[in-house]
């Protein structure tokens, strides 16, 4: 199959035999066989003058270096591309964030925490993938259920400034009576660094003086994640 796909990349689609058009593929067999440029061909519908909409997929995804980067592309950077323009451009993020969301389990305010994987469920869809620290606390009430979130860092590569002020300062705001704390590791490796278990101690303890429990620290890699209370670091 990939052999005629790249073989056709060039001709129209309209041209094919019915049963290799990706739409029509898909109504008859499911999205299931199709390969990821199938799929992003349905999205942009057509290529360009030299590249029907296939050859265009097959670009984008070698260009950006996969799916998961083409989704991180911004609009700018997608409509570089010859054949996409804004609408296209809007056409892709609009689906990849639509399939970023249909992962994320939903951590509305209210529910309940039973342990990490809720957490874990909810925040990996927005973490993989970023090439950045970010250093998020999650507010619970006094019976484990969320009021809300807040980011409190966003760093470099291999960095994030957190500071206990900054830390608890929302959950003071909002009388949290415990909270969450999670962030991801850009190199997509979760084990915790030894600056993670000092920071996680610092704030257990700030937290300890504040009568604001410390329920977990969790770290995010490449699908899978640590949680210092699942480990006994806490």
């Amino acid at each position: 199959m990939d052999d005629i796909i790249s073989q056709s990349a060039a001709s129209a689609i309209k041209d094919w035999p019915e049963n290799e058009r990706p739409r029509e593929r898909l109504i008859k067999q499911g999205p299931e066989g199709l390969s990821d440029a199938q799929l992003l061909a349905i999205l942009l519908r057509t290529g360009h003058q030299r590249q029907n909409a296939v050859g265009l997929a097959m670009k984008l995804i070698a260009q950006f270096g996969g799916l998961l980067a083409l989704s991180q592309a911004s609009i700018t950077e997608l409509c570089k591309v010859r054949g996409i323009g804004p609408a296209k451009a809007a056409h892709l993020k609009a689906a990849l964030e639509l399939g970023r969301r249909a992962v994320s389990s939903p951590l509305n305010a209210g529910v309940r925490i039973r342990g990490s994987k809720d957490i874990y469920r909810h925040y990996y869809a927005h973490l993989r993938g970023l090439k950045h620290e970010l250093f998020k606390v999650i507010l619970l009430d006094g019976k484990n259920r969320i009021i809300r979130d807040s980011t409190i860092s966003e760093g470099s590569l291999t960095v994030s400034i957190v500071h206990p002020r900054e830390v608890f300062n929302p959950a003071i705001r909002d009388s949290a009576g415990a909270v969450i704390f999670i962030h991801n590791h850009p190199s997509g490796d979760p084990t915790p660094s030894r600056e993670d278990h000092q920071l996680t101690k610092r704030l257990a303890a700030c937290g300890e003086l504040l009568g604001i429990k410390v329920l977990d620290h969790l770290v995010v890699g490449d699908a899978r994640y640590f949680s210092f209370a699942d480990q006994g670091c806490l």
